[in-house]
């Protein structure tokens, strides 16, 4: 049975998945937003999606450009959920796996960490 959780409660989770980023990795996020959302149309069941340039492929180019954005999918992380410490755990490695992809972090690497 799926976790019923309040959207505030559940952005209180991001926001403290956010804290436990280590500082140097804090202060090196540019550019960059978190927004919680309640499913992603095109792809329902996803947890999270990292839209944007990785700071690894971003050029001299790059300026004058709207944030990248980090996105949290609340329902999809309630259905896979048991409890309100599986939503903690799982909204954390949601918000690395996602924040990873900022610094060119790929999917298969994030798999070979445990990030997956």
């Amino acid at each position: 049975m799926p976790v019923e959780m309040s959207l505030a409660r559940f952005e209180e989770l991001v926001s403290d998945a956010l804290d436990l980023v280590p500082r140097e990795f804090a202060k090196a996020m540019d550019n960059v937003v978190v927004l919680v959302e309640e499913y992603n149309a095109e792809e329902p069941s996803i947890l999270g999606l990292y839209h944007g340039i990785a700071l690894t492929e971003r050029t001299s180019q790059y300026g004058g450009v709207l944030p990248d954005r980090i996105f949290i999918y609340r329902q999809p992380i309630l259905s896979i959920c048991d409890t309100e410490d599986d939503v903690v755990e799982e909204v954390a490695v949601t918000v690395v796996h996602e924040i990873a992809h900022h610094f060119g972090i790929d999917d298969h690497r994030l798999h070979e960490l445990g990030w997956g």
